[in-house]
């Protein structure tokens, strides 16, 4: 999990555009981010696997 001091700097605007990074809105992870959902894919994997993302399901084949 992130520390709150990197979560706080990161809600800060950055000198230059390309600082800016994505973080979960969950627990702040910076990687493994999905923009469509805003969240790393622990979270999305957790909360899709207990049905809490609409329109999100387990595929098997």
């Amino acid at each position: 999990m992130a520390t709150t001091a990197k979560i706080a700097k990161d809600e800060k605007k950055p000198k230059f555009a390309a600082r800016h990074r994505n973080r979960c809105r969950l627990c702040g992870r910076p990687r493994g981010y999905l923009r469509k959902f805003q969240m790393c894919r622990l979270c999305f994997r957790s909360l899709a696997l207990r049905g809490e993302i609409p329109g999100v399901a387990k595929s098997s084949w």
